[in-house]
């Protein structure tokens, strides 16, 4: 009888602590997902914000705190360095709230986390790092962006930096076809490489990489035997650059370039992938 009832004792206490187990948790309200996002926003805690704050966008789409959590939601995925989530929240935002106040906040994120991925977290750490060689696939994105913000709200408190940054990127995007000619000129592809310096001459005038484009045309259409052409890249390039480096003190032209370079056989026969 003793051994019954203390076995009937067990069975309570077993059946009583499952019950407790398998009590339905308390789900948190709009408010308190709300206030758990924000206040790990404000320590900097972003993972932690991103899961409060797509928690409370599942489970209240339509709440008081819908639209601004959204928001917050970009800022939190950004700040975290989660960019290509960022671009996603950005790109929900805008296609749910084209109407809202804050849509060029969104526009203007796209386009700094779209830089942010071609220009890479080592740039910013360390300088000797040359980005130039970066296929700008997601450079040209931001110029998109940003372009979208000037031109839908260019009174924007974020268009003045949109347009710094545009700079930037035009620069970019001439510096990675300066490298590309660069590319071609070592294995002597000359007319592509003249193609492309002529397309940075073409598309991004006044640019840094401008001056190095014309160079190059010069001596590339010399050694093209294109002396129309050369002529005219020369002219050009006097008339703009006349003090640049491309001019000794009697302004004659001064060739920066090697053309023609020292290469093994076994660079030739694996067409300059072992140099």
């Amino acid at each position: 009888m003793r051994l019954i009832s203390l076995f009937s004792i067990f069975i309570v206490v077993c059946l009583s602590l499952s019950g407790c187990s398998s009590a339905p948790k308390k789900e948190s309200s709009e408010q308190e997902l709300y206030d758990d996002a924000k206040k790990a926003i404000k320590l900097r805690n972003f993972s932690q914000a991103t899961i409060a704050l797509e928690e409370l966008e599942a489970s209240f789409p339509f709440g008081k705190f819908a639209e601004q959590a959204q928001l917050d939601l970009i800022y939190a995925r950004y700040s975290g360095l989660d960019l290509d989530g960022a671009i996603l929240a950005c790109d929900r935002f805008i296609r749910l709230h084209p109407q809202s106040p804050s849509v060029d906040y969104a526009y203007y994120t796209r386009g700094i986390a779209n830089y942010s991925l071609d220009v890479g977290i080592s740039s910013q750490y360390f300088t000797m790092v040359d980005n130039s060689a970066r296929d700008p696939g997601h450079m040209r994105l931001a110029f998109k962006d940003f372009s979208e913000l000037l031109n839908r709200f260019p009174g924007s408190s974020y268009a003045s930096d949109a347009q710094q940054r545009m700079i930037q990127v035009r620069n970019h995007l001439a510096q990675y076809e300066l490298h590309a000619a660069r590319y071609y000129i070592k294995r002597e592809a000359f007319i592509a490489a003249a193609n492309r310096a002529a397309y940075v001459v073409k598309n991004f005038p006044k640019t840094p990489a401008t001056e190095d484009a014309l160079i190059m045309m010069v001596e590339l259409y010399n050694e093209l035997d294109l002396p129309g052409q050369k002529e005219d890249a020369l002219a050009v390039l006097r008339a703009n650059y006349s003090e640049g480096k491309a001019f000794d003190e009697e302004q004659n032209f001064v060739p920066q370039n090697k053309l023609k370079q020292s290469r093994s056989l076994i660079s030739v026969l694996s067409f300059g992938w072992i140099d």
